[in-house]
């Protein structure tokens, strides 16, 4: 079995099993990508999975404790080392969190969306993404239309209820606009700035992506089940 087949069917089978929540961020973030860092390493511990990810020297501010979105998953930093230009951020993830994202498809070398919780006086640039995944999708379709690309992605039944037409929805922590509504999945356009500056352009048909659907319908959904 090919590596995007394999992907592929694990993807389907979360998409079965239902998606999760990964343990409770307080923070907030907009889906607007700062940098794409790189996987480092990982491995096993008691209870949890470390992953180590190389970011620039951008991150250099950064401090222990803090919350980050990895691939849109809402992760806390244990660890801080800096080493020349880079620093090596770690993160440790529940069983839980790594076998509900695509996380557990990470390897070293892999790039992976970064960003940090939007501050009180920043800008809103994307739309609210709390950094708690819905669940997984996967990649049915990949094309490229003049400069743009146009991504179709399948979801299960625990994100597409909150799907939209031109609504927002959060891919690996990218914030993107619905273009196209299915029964069983949606598409989105990504233009070439979205493709560069993301580790969305690595993307292939089959691979699994983490989804986390606009924050205002589940509030929306939350409030007419109260009333009815």
């Amino acid at each position: 079995m090919s590596r995007n087949a394999w992907v592929g069917a694990r993807a389907e089978k979360q998409l079965a099993i239902g998606g999760g929540q990964p343990p409770t961020c307080e923070r907030m973030f907009t889906g607007i990508i700062e940098e794409t860092g790189a996987v480092e390493g990982i491995r096993a511990k008691a209870g949890s999975i470390a992953m180590t990810v190389r970011a620039g020297l951008s991150w250099r501010e950064l401090k222990k404790g803090a919350s980050v979105a990895v691939n849109g998953c809402c992760l806390t930093v244990v660890q801080i080392t800096r080493r020349g230009s880079f620093s090596f951020l770690q993160f440790d993830l529940l069983r839980e969190t790594w076998r509900r994202t695509n996380l557990q498809f990470a390897q070293p070398g892999s790039l992976i969306n970064l960003e940090r919780p939007l501050r009180s006086d920043g800008s809103l640039g994307g739309h609210f993404v709390t950094g708690h995944i819905d669940g997984l999708g996967h990649i049915t379709r990949l094309v490229r239309k003049g400069q743009d690309r146009l991504l179709e992605i399948a979801a299960g039944p625990q994100v597409m209820p909150y799907i939209v037409l031109k609504g927002s929805v959060a891919v690996d922590g990218v914030s993107l606009t619905v273009a196209g509504v299915q029964r069983k999945g949606f598409s989105v356009w990504i233009i070439p700035h979205t493709w560069r500056s993301t580790a969305l352009r690595k993307c292939e048909e089959g691979a699994a992506v983490n989804l986390e659907a606009d924050l205002l319908g589940k509030y929306v959904e939350k409030f007419v089940a109260a009333r009815n």
